[in-house]
């Protein structure tokens, strides 16, 4: 293990950011003098960003906690080109003004991790569309373009990976690391921004703008990347029945996002312990001691802990006591998941392969009958055994709600409106 002069360094390497560094010792000793000013580029192609995202979020976190400078910098102008990495097909463009809307829904999260303000460590929020969007085409190519190696292009991930699958990739899309690389290079120019860091996916990307700096006379730039988000079992993270672990309250309730963190694999509560709180290594390594069925303690701290540091203290309490009286105690917890469907749909009968694939809890019919034949689908606490069951007023609880459950751990109230 390397031995960093830097804070920053030093608490991202002990709780497990650190995926691959252009220059250690250089980054080193620019985040010692309190000097790294660093971004990371979120694209606006929905309207919240999501677990992976948080990832970076925290390494920004971290920088600003170190004595250094962080910057947010939304994709108004990428999001129009479309990153190819990862993808088999193009994405699909966007419009400008569903652009704006995503980018305006998406600005909220970041004051909840860190601190903006005009101070020397305090954070600023940038928008490439300022410099792409009034680049000159024949300038671009001339000024910017000439630096770039086609032969080089080709090798990276995002362009060669979707050429060995013989998917086809549009110019557009091809010219997405050359925006990037220009977005660190006006960065450097603009704010004396250093460092680039992304996920381990963005390497090639990060790499292009640390050689375009330096072709175009930047001072020395720097990238860093954070591991791909896997769990023990080797999944990507961040996937649940009903789809993608947002961090907007309004695709993501605080409660599932709670309960996310609540259901993750044994094998993952430290890992993620020092990634996604701010806890003390010295009480995380005491929560790693734990064994045994008190591990489920250690769970639910960092769920509450994780909770509390994207949508607050408050929130987060919440939740645990909802989990708590739903668990632990048997209550139908107000705070629970409500998904209100229309009282004309509900007298007429419901059909709860319909039902839980509103609540949101499975993705398809198909899905919810596969759990039914496993036991896993529960209607007011009781399994549910025919796929052809209708729900009906009277199946509603004293409060007026039907408690949909998906295993243990999961929990949606229907209410008719």
């Amino acid at each position: 293990m390397t031995t960093f002069k830097s804070d920053f360094l030093h608490i991202l390497q002990e709780r497990g950011f650190i995926h691959q560094c252009s220059d250690f010792e250089g980054l080193d000793a620019l985040a010692a003098k309190g000097e790294a000013t660093a971004y990371v580029g979120y694209d606006c192609t929905a309207p919240s960003l999501h677990i992976g995202n948080f990832l970076t979020m925290m390494m920004l976190y971290w920088l600003q906690q170190s004595g250094n400078k962080p910057i947010t910098l939304m994709g108004g102008g990428t999001t129009m080109v479309g990153d190819p990495s990862g993808k088999d097909e193009s994405r699909a463009l966007r419009s400008v003004e569903e652009i704006e809307a995503n980018k305006a829904s998406i600005r909220g999260v970041f004051a909840k991790v860190l601190r903006y303000g005009s101070g020397a460590t305090d954070a600023v929020m940038l928008d490439n569309a300022e410099w792409l969007t009034k680049l000159n085409w024949i300038e671009m190519l001339r000024d910017i373009g000439r630096h770039f190696s086609v032969n080089r292009m080709l090798t990276m991930d995002s362009v060669r990976l979707r050429l060995e699958r013989e998917q086809e990739m549009s110019f557009i899309e091809f010219n997405y690391m050359v925006c990037q690389a220009y977005d660190f290079v006006e960065l450097s120019r603009r704010v004396g921004c250093r460092l680039q860091m992304g996920g381990s996916d963005q390497w090639g990307n990060i790499v292009n703008g640390v050689d375009l700096g330096r072709r175009m006379g930047t001072p020395q730039l720097f990238a860093l990347t954070t591991p791909l988000l896997t769990t023990a079992s080797g999944e990507k993270m961040g996937k649940t029945a009903s789809g993608a672990v947002w961090l907007n309250a309004e695709q993501f309730s605080p409660y599932d996002f709670w309960q996310y963190w609540r259901n993750v694999e044994d094998a993952d509560v430290v890992k993620f312990l020092k990634l996604f709180t701010i806890l003390p290594m010295n009480e995380i390594a005491r929560l790693a001691a734990l064994k045994g069925s008190e591990i489920n303690e250690a769970k639910k701290v960092l769920a509450t802990e994780a909770t509390a540091l994207l949508h607050g203290r408050d929130a987060a309490n919440a939740a645990s006591d909802t989990a708590r009286q739903t668990f632990e105690e048997g209550l139908v917890a107000e705070s629970l998941p409500t998904v209100a469907i229309s009282r004309g749909e509900f007298d007429g009968g419901l059909g709860v392969l319909s039902a839980f694939v509103k609540a949101g809890l499975v993705a398809s019919n198909g899905e919810a009958r596969r759990q039914i034949k496993g036991g896993g689908l529960r209607v007011n606490d009781v399994a549910v055994s025919d796929e052809k069951m209708m729900l009906k007023p009277g199946d509603l609880t004293p409060e007026g709600v039907i408690k949909l459950s998906l295993g243990k751990k999961r929990h949606v109230l229907l209410k008719p409106a």
